[in-house]
């Protein structure tokens, strides 16, 4: 977007111009139409001064206020807490579209004559990816005005059937197109257009339910491929190495990673079959899979780290999953009735199985290859996760319901009587109780341990420990709440354990905190987060996991307060996805 360097010059007296309106008169001509009552999740794209954001967000709105000038800097000092606010700008969109979110309204006022009429489709295009079913796109055109102020702003001419021929390429409905005056400056009218997403949306659901359902399977292995990325979508959308229009790109050592961690327990724990009744077993579980059995799956979490011998282990198992991952369900994962054309694509790298520690970090597992997935289906797997994988493990289970298990299952014990390698080698689970339920993912085990041992080292160093949404001194024994509850988000990662107060953890229970409790304990956030982790053992931890679990992070040390705007952003993405309860009501 041109026209950037206008806006920063000029940002004390714009705020001051674009808040001497009331927003309920400049979006008169759509919004008591189409602006529907129950409020939902909007994104106002060129936000400047937040007038319409806040707008939006006092109607009950949580609002994503995305805005590249100085602007945004002003508006975010005096902004409602249901507004959260990013630096990012069209044609790309690229900060934007690594949320994972989709938005019921999507509003551009005064931001489309910045967009480069070469780039105006692409754009177009990605706005309307990233509706809802139903939603809406509000674009209000500036038309006339000053030909040399235009320029210095770096405004394109800009025209309403442009736009409405871009909507009905992508059958995209136009539902209004108004006119009226600006409300301060004569010579300048502003139109504008609403446009509604079809309730069928971007038909990935259907895809997804036909490879689940209808697609034939002569094992397991196209369900776990796809389990797989369902997880990898929802918990860790920081692994993504790239992201283009059309795909993101993954490290393929990671997929391989959640192949194991998921089948471990299945395999040599509960000896279930993966595959009909038949002469020899699994062509990726060779010697090392076997002999990681005594590897808690819980372990092999993303920044976790291995000494050489489990080195050498871990990364012959990961070689021999993707292989096999390769070979088998990415192949044969198509789109229907398209013949052999293939859904997702991979590029296998084998990677030299080195005596050395290592960490399972984005750049380790990257050394696999990577693992490309269309990008809308990448979004639809993250954002509904919490429906796809009770029906994925349904379908699991139903598949493997007449399978001959004993007489198919090579077993750990198994394994090593037919290959003739030492018992020694083999564990069926080294000691750990297994979970009830086989499929469940056993790193998602309720875990509070290491942060309630840190709370209480740091009160008796005479640390204020506070507790984060009362603010009340906490001189009893601490809880540790789960900042998005576990009841709804299994993740135990550092960032969102929080030290409360006894009375307070229970009264919050398994309940989102609202956007306003967000903002009111940030402050107190990022003192825990820096006494507790920054400049400590496990720092490289705190930082690993809040950039992969997290969205919007890119570097490898963000500041707390982009960790804190990224935990807003998932905040709103939860209570989004799974219609959660928020705290306090």
């Amino acid at each position: 977007m041109s026209g950037t360097n206008y806006y920063d010059l000029n940002a004390k007296a714009l705020v001051a111009r674009y808040d001497g309106v009331d927003p309920a008169d400049v979006h008169a001509g759509w919004a008591p139409m189409h602006l529907r009552e129950e409020p939902g999740y909007a994104c106002d794209i060129g936000a400047g001064s937040g007038r319409d954001a806040n707008w939006l967000a006092s109607r009950g709105w949580e609002v994503v206020a995305v805005e590249p000038s100085a602007l945004r800097d002003l508006a975010a000092e005096r902004s409602d807490p249901h507004v959260v606010w990013m630096n990012d700008s069209l044609p790309d969109l690229r900060d934007l579209r690594a949320l994972g979110r989709r938005f019921d309204l999507i509003l551009l006022s005064g931001v489309w004559m910045h967009v480069a009429p070469r780039v105006r489709e692409r754009a177009f295009r990605l706005l309307t990816e990233l509706l809802n079913p139903s939603g809406l796109l509000v674009i209000m055109l500036r038309q006339g005005g000053d030909a040399a102020e235009n320029a210095a702003r770096g405004f394109h001419d800009t025209s309403a059937e442009e736009l409405i021929g871009f909507a009905n390429r992508r059958a995209v409905a136009l539902r209004s197109r108004s006119t009226q005056p600006d409300l301060t400056r004569p010579g300048i009218h502003w139109e504008t257009l609403v446009f509604a997403m079809p309730d069928d949306g971007t038909g990935n659901l259907p895809l997804l339910r036909h490879v689940i359902v209808n697609d034939n399977k002569s094992s397991t292995y196209k369900l776990g491929l796809l389990r797989t990325l369902v997880r990898l979508a929802e918990t860790a959308p920081g692994l993504v190495i790239d992201r283009t229009d059309d795909y993101v790109e993954i490290p393929f050592g990671a997929v391989g990673l959640y192949w194991l961690k998921q089948y471990l327990p299945l395999v040599l724990h509960y000896h279930l079959p993966q595959r009909p009744s038949g002469p020899g077993g699994y062509g990726w579980a060779k010697e090392a899979f076997y002999r990681l059995g005594d590897v808690s799956p819980s372990d092999l979490r993303l920044g976790a780290r291995f000494d050489s011998d489990r080195a050498v282990l871990l990364a012959r198992a990961i070689n021999d999953a993707c292989e096999n991952i390769e070979r088998m369900p990415v192949r044969y994962i198509t789109y229907p009735a398209s013949g052999d054309r293939q859904l997702f694509e991979s590029g296998f790298a084998r990677t030299r199985a080195a005596a050395r520690p290592i960490v399972l970090s984005r750049e380790y597992l990257a050394r696999f290859g990577r693992f490309r997935i269309p990008a809308l289906l990448w979004q639809a797997l993250g954002q509904f996760a919490c429906w796809l994988d009770p029906v994925i493990v349904r379908e699991w289970r139903q598949l493997t319901l007449n399978w001959d298990g004993p007489a198919n299952l090579r077993s750990a014990s198994q394994w090593a009587a037919n290959t003739g390698q030492p018992a020694a080698l083999v564990r069926e689970s080294g000691g750990e109780t297994v979970p009830d339920d086989p499929f469940d993912w056993t790193e998602s085990r309720y875990d509070t341990g290491i942060a309630l041992d840190r709370a209480k080292q740091l009160r008796d160093e005479g640390f204020a420990l506070t507790c984060v949404w009362s603010a009340a001194r906490i001189r009893n024994a601490p809880h540790i709440d789960h900042c998005f509850p576990w009841a709804r988000w299994r993740n135990n990662d550092l960032w969102n354990l929080m030290p409360a107060r006894g009375t307070i953890n229970l009264r919050k229970s398994d309940r989102l905190p609202s956007s306003g409790a967000m903002a009111d304990a940030r402050d107190r956030m990022l003192e825990w987060w820096q006494h507790a982790w920054v400049q400590s053992p496990r720092e490289e931890r705190f930082f690993m996991e809040a950039r992969y679990s997290l969205p919007g992070l890119d570097v490898d040390t963000p500041r707390l307060e982009d960790i804190f705007t990224a935990a807003q952003h998932q905040r709103a993405r939860l209570k989004q996805d799974q219609q959660l309860i928020e705290w306090p009501t």
